[in-house]
């Protein structure tokens, strides 16, 4: 046993510390910030654990999830992390485990990212728990996190059932001071019991497992209204508020000097006694969440007899994550109060009137000569399918047309090639790739597409925080595995025209692309070069001659590349330290000379 301790910690951190206390033998995920930190800390920890303990990054969230089912279904606690869009991957096992239920504690943390910080949608991961009819978690503080991540187990193995953590950007991401108990549980012994009806889902047995998922609602709800807290007040006005949003509730009414009742929700299904007793103390209830009305349609439903406002009223925001000052709007709205609050306006209101400040590829990064060659060969002649990744900033390279999801320049080749009357360009990073690409690759070659896929192998999982991946031949832990072979790969599938080239070297590049230009079927360069910044940190960076700037002759191109160790002004050209002389700049300045020449002749 070891002394309870306070440290400041990471959210992310705090739910990383929360399962090593909770006595797991299995932690799987994929990464995705606001996630991403979690399993690297477990990791670190593997070896150090006194219980043994595998922790891996798997190739996609579907697969970690069923990593995790295959340790719960035999007694052990096993956990998994993905961010929100991940869960759109892990929905087929996710859904179906709800009916079979697990025998050791199987817990998902599922973080949120409302306003987009990092994400392609602002999805509400509640509605997936509520969907699936488990048990969701709410944190509103790291603390928090660290609580109900260990409570998560304990309820999942009371009932049987996998449960949903939900944390957010700002519980993940904030810092805090955690008090943990610093005791760790003791692992339970695997065992696997025979019970066809309980986990082979054929129609049948699916049919029974459905009515004794809906008789355990009501003992979920009874459960979980011990985690969701009602103050009464003083005043007629009552609020209902769960998540961080909690803190901003909280923060609101103390500026604000109101006297409401707060009714905190943080567990889900909510038990409908407490809105029931706040409905019986109050005239109007505020319901104030981030995105959908989780919490507002179940009080609509459960507090006929009072006036209920928040999202589908106007006054609280369907869309984007909320602040204290948007709350207090909120709150001011509602009691017809004159407002000075200053409410930060939309971006896109302002953005016209502001200097652009793109984010843009690292100096030195492979991806931006892969782009400034494609562009070269191809021009206006290709439609670029983007995916999910940093290459995806190619947007301002004019080289991304469009991006969907993971996997999905692959997969949408196949329409685009049917019916569109430009070349097809599929570009996907190495991590993707065998995350959702290779399915996708194999059905592009079943079908006949007619498409350049690009494949940007820069050896890491860049985006997330730089985290390993099967072709890089290193585990979650550190460990030396067996490198998946992707040029063999990539044959096995039926492809017979494969090229790998180095994106510094520009020629070798465009001349890889021009031949792919001619040819039809599909085609796929690897662009293969190690990521800038774990070569740097690595000390592999090639040593390669930075750029003078007094060589600069105004042909404006570094305008073109988005490098961040260029810039333009009055008097030239400007080089900055970051620049790692990967030469583009010097190939381009070159060509547009040679281009001049031609056009003087």
């Amino acid at each position: 046993m070891r002394q309870a301790y306070r440290k400041y910690l990471l959210g992310n951190e705090a739910i990383a510390q929360g399962i090593l206390e909770s006595g797991v033998s299995l932690v799987a995920g994929y990464p995705g910030t606001p996630s991403s930190e979690i399993i690297p800390i477990i990791a670190q920890n593997a070896e150090s654990y006194e219980q043994p303990l595998h922790v891996e990054w798997s190739v996609n969230e579907k697969v970690a999830v069923e990593v995790a089912a295959g340790a719960a279904y035999c007694n052990k606690r096993a956990a998994v992390t993905m961010k929100h869009v991940g869960l759109n991957v892990a929905a087929d096992p996710f859904m179906t485990l709800a009916y079979t239920g697990v025998t050791g504690g199987l817990v998902l943390i599922v973080v949120d990212d409302p306003g987009c910080h990092s994400s392609q949608n602002e999805q509400d991961s509640r509605r997936y728990a509520q969907f699936a009819k488990i048990p969701c978690l709410d944190p509103s503080t790291p603390q928090e996190a660290y609580e109900l991540t260990k409570y998560a187990f304990n309820l999942s193995e009371m009932f049987e059932i996998p449960v949903m953590l939900r944390p957010t950007t700002r519980v993940s991401h904030a810092r805090a001071t955690v008090t943990t108990t610093g005791i760790t549980h003791a692992q339970r012994p695997a065992a696997f019991s025979n019970n066809p009806k309980r986990w082979v889902m054929i129609p049948k047995h699916a049919r029974g497992r459905h009515v004794h998922l809906n008789a355990l609602q009501p003992q979920l709800r009874a459960e979980l209204a011990l985690l969701n807290q009602l103050k009464l007040g003083r005043s007629k006005l009552g609020v209902v508020t769960g998540g961080v949003s909690a803190k901003y509730v909280e923060e609101a009414v103390k500026r604000l000097k109101l006297r409401s009742s707060v009714l905190k929700v943080t567990a889900y299904p909510i038990e409908e006694g407490l809105i029931k007793t706040l409905a019986e103390n109050v005239a109007r209830i505020l319901v104030i969440e981030e995105l959908e009305p989780v919490i507002e349609e179940q009080v609509l439903a459960a507090a006929p007899s009072v006036h209920v406002y928040g999202k589908h009223t106007g006054h609280v925001p369907r869309e984007s994550e909320l602040t204290v000052d948007r709350v207090m709007h909120s709150f001011e709205t509602l009691l017809g109060r004159s407002t000075d609050i200053d409410i930060p306006v939309a971006l896109s209101a302002v953005e016209d009137t502001l200097p652009p400040r793109p984010p843009v590829l690292c100096a030195g990064c492979p991806h931006r000569a892969t782009f400034y060659a494609l562009r070269k060969v191809f021009k206006n002649e290709a439609v670029y399918l983007g995916d999910i990744g940093c290459y995806t900033l190619g947007v301002y390279l004019r080289t991304i047309d469009t991006t969907l999801c993971m996997g999905a320049s692959i997969g949408m080749s196949g329409g685009f090639s049917e019916v569109c009357d430009r070349k097809v360009i599929s570009i996907i990073g190495d991590s993707t790739f065998i995350h959702t690409g290779v399915p996708a690759l194999i059905n592009a070659v079943y079908n006949g597409a007619n498409v350049v896929l690009v494949i940007l192998d820069n050896g890491t999982t860049a985006m997330t925080g730089h985290q390993p991946h099967p072709c890089t031949g290193i585990t979650a832990t550190g460990s030396a595995t067996f490198p998946t072979p992707m040029e063999e790969l990539i044959t096995a599938i039926g492809v017979n025209n494969l090229q790998v080239v180095d994106p510094y070297n520009v020629f070798e590049t465009e001349e890889a692309f021009g031949n792919a230009k001619k040819g039809e079927g599909v085609q796929v360069i690897i662009a293969r070069r190690p990521c800038v910044i774990t070569a740097k940190k690595a000390g592999t960076l090639l040593a390669m001659n930075r750029r003078d700037s007094s060589a600069c002759e105004n042909c404006q191109l570094c305008n073109k590349l988005f490098c961040p160790a260029m810039s333009y002004g009055e008097e030239g050209a400007s080089i900055s330290e970051d620049c790692v002389g990967c030469g583009l700049c010097e190939h381009g300045r070159a060509y547009h000379c040679h281009r001049r020449q031609q056009t003087a002749t």
